[in-house]
């Protein structure tokens, strides 16, 4: 609302400096103020327009002021500083129509597709924390870009021919020496199986070289896409995607499309690709040295676009298999599949997949899979060819990102590399404290860390699923601490909420290039900067409502936009909006602006922290104010108007974050 407001005053400011001083501005800028009392919007143009007509900003300014028309939603206009026009806004007409019911969010086709590629894990085993990360940081990108109404495709791109799935695969066919049938008749949690499995495995390839061989093959075999070991690696990458998708929506996320990497190859996509890369000369066929018999980009090929480090140096060997497109064995690496993936994203390569149905999630929404079988189920839906491609990976793979640019422009597509952006974030760690919770076993020198890495390698392993069962488990102790009568079920979905809340909160709370240790204590408090403290937030306004209808069966909610209509009430608000309680819907009109700048700066943390503070100025006017006591009527009117403002700005905010707000707390 607020925002659509700012926008028609800009447009008119633009069409009254065009008119009066035949300039058309290059930007408006709308600031605000330090103070209320200076205004609510500061507009700095005075002082660009003042290099075209050669005079002082403020006298402009004032010249402006004195002749300016109305602009809409706007109480006055004065000079400030050294040349701002700062506006103050009619703040009983924003107080209406903040409380008016919302509206259907706003529609822009003509921005085309946005697609969101998340999660991406590994099919080879069972999810853990790091990968929380991604999956919620892009859906809520998602859902704050769908808020913005861009029409948004979700996407989790599925490795199922990488080394990892190949090494699950040595596992069952090498070490364990089971059938495809014995694999399917494994009892328990498939991707649990997997996840010890993938462990032995590394102690097997070094048992002895032989062993390691295998790996090698066992690719080969999965990428040609026929016989008993390609088979073994279809069954158990499904089955660790069908699990990955139950783990996730456990937490609110859900996907539109599963583009499956082997189809990249069976479709020929790869082949394409490579073909168009040769053909650009944007890789090389190396004839001799370490990368003998590979197709490679070398590194004075490309700069790390954006990243704010220089290319490595040409001898720089920890980039070695980085730089590696196809390797000399005839295997395409990850880098080289993903820019012909990339490639169909954005619409360039002029090839499609097949599609059918995978999943069906509870309200009816399906996940579509890709395949390489016109003749199996395939259906033909509009993905693909997206606008903008937003790749959620984290930031230890900025060079591998970057290469996939690289390959687009060295293609020519310059504009659509300009908008393939790496949305990057760092890792997720422990707290020491959250690490003796999980009963994992630490040294001496790890209890002294602020947060421990998570690695398999080091037998610190956290799966998803665990660290969710644990935060439920202690969110209904927590519950049925303070409600002992609830029956089990409704425990247990409050419990659901507030460790979804917790968990979602946590992980979005801080920037994208923080590393972040998880706690469970600091993720699940009532208090300070949680999720928890804003479902409890919404939980107590609720009950306030609650109980003025108890006392007043004739109140009703609905009601309260007429009645801030009535000519009594429109009188009184004139006169008590003064700036403590303008500054309190102020910042409830801001939610649509810290979106805008959230998407504008691939950053979901501003959108939280907002939301923080709109709670915490909640809490403290309810700490303030009788409102279900208070006797004049209409000021508790309009003391339930103010907080259905806030308590609806806050729960729209975090209906964004994917966090819901239980019944009770």
């Amino acid at each position: 609302m607020l925002e659509s407001l700012i926008d028609r005053i800009k447009d008119r400011l633009v069409a009254y400096v065009k008119d009066r001083y035949e300039y058309s501005l290059l930007q408006v800028v709308a600031e605000q103020p330090p103070r209320v009392e200076l205004g609510d919007l500061a507009f700095p143009f005075c002082f660009e327009l003042a290099k075209h007509l050669r005079r002082a900003p403020r006298r402009i300014a004032t010249e402006i002021v004195q002749d300016l028309p109305d602009l809409p939603g706007v109480a006055k206009v004065e000079v400030a500083g050294p040349g701002y026009l700062n506006c103050f806004l009619k703040r009983d007409d924003v107080f209406r129509k903040l409380l008016q019911p919302p509206t259907d969010r706003p529609s822009r086709p003509e921005s085309g597709k946005v697609i969101v590629e998340h999660t991406n894990i590994n099919p080879n085993k069972a999810a853990h924390i790091g990968h929380l990360r991604n999956a919620v940081l892009g859906d809520t990108f998602g859902r704050l870009l769908r808020s913005a109404g861009e029409q948004v495709e979700i996407q989790n791109y599925i490795d199922d021919t990488g080394v990892q799935v190949a090494d699950v695969v040595v596992g069952f066919k090498y070490l364990e020496k089971k059938t495809l049938e014995e694999i399917k008749a494994l009892p328990g949690q498939f991707d649990y199986y997997c996840w010890d499995l993938y462990a032995r495995v590394s102690s097997f390839y070094e048992a002895a070289p032989e062993n390691h061989e295998l790996r090698g093959r066992t690719l080969r075999e999965i990428e040609e896409g026929e016989g008993e070991t390609a088979a073994i690696a279809r069954y158990v990458s499904r089955a660790i995607v069908r699990c990955h998708l139950a783990t996730m929506n456990r937490i609110g996320v859900a996907y539109d499309l599963l583009p499956k990497e082997s189809d990249i190859l069976h479709l020929d996509f790869w082949s394409r690709a490579f073909q168009r890369l040769k053909d650009a000369k944007a890789i090389h066929y190396e004839t001799g040295g370490r990368n003998r018999g590979c197709w490679v980009m070398r590194s004075g090929d490309f700069t790390l676009h954006g990243q704010g480090r220089p290319s490595p140096p040409s001898d720089d060997s920890g980039h070695e298999e980085d730089k590696i497109i196809v390797r000399s064995n005839g295997t395409v690496t990850y880098v080289g599949k993903d820019i012909a993936y990339q490639l169909w994203k954005l619409g360039l390569l002029g090839m499609d997949f097949f599609y059918g149905p995978f999943h069906t999630y509870p309200d009816g929404h399906q996940a579509m899979m890709t395949n390489s079988d016109a003749n199996r189920d395939s259906t033909e839906p509009d993905f693909g060819r997206g606008e903008r491609v937003y790749n959620v990976i984290d930031s230890r793979q900025s060079y591998l990102q970057n290469i996939v640019v690289t390959g687009l422009r060295a293609l020519g597509f310059h504009r659509q590399a300009d908008r393939s952006v790496h949305f990057s974030y760092e890792m997720v760690g422990l707290s020491p404290a959250c690490c003796q919770d999980l009963g994992i076993r630490l040294s001496e020198e790890d209890r002294r860390r602020p947060y421990v890495e998570v690695s398999g390698r080091k037998g610190l392993g956290v799966k998803a699923d665990d660290l969710i069962d644990r935060l439920v488990e202690k969110s209904a102790a927590e519950v049925q601490a303070r409600h002992p009568q609830l029956p089990a079920g409704e425990v247990e979905a409050i419990a659901h909420s507030i460790a979804v809340g917790a968990l979602r909160y946590f992980l979005l709370k801080y920037t994208r290039n923080s590393i972040i240790a998880f706690d469970f204590r600091e993720a699940l408090s009532f208090e300070g900067e949680t999720g928890p403290y804003l479902q409890y937030t919404v939980v107590r306004i609720n009950s306030i409502f609650r109980k003025v209808e108890e006392l007043d069966p004739r109140f009703d909610r609905r009601s309260l936009p007429e009645f801030m209509d009535k000519p009594e009430t429109a009188a009184f608000l004139r006169q008590a909006i003064g700036d403590d309680f303008w500054t309190l819907i102020y910042l409830a009109a801001q939610l649509e602006t810290h979106v805008r700048v959230a998407i504008h700066n691939c950053e979901p943390a501003g959108v939280a922290k907002y939301l923080f503070n709109l709670a915490q100025a909640l809490n403290h006017f309810y700490h303030r104010h009788r409102i279900k006591d208070e006797p004049d009527p209409v000021r508790k009117g309009f003391y339930l108007a103010l907080i259905t403002i806030l308590r609806d700005q806050l729960q729209e905010g975090m209906d964004l974050l994917g966090i819901s707000v239980p019944d009770r707390m």
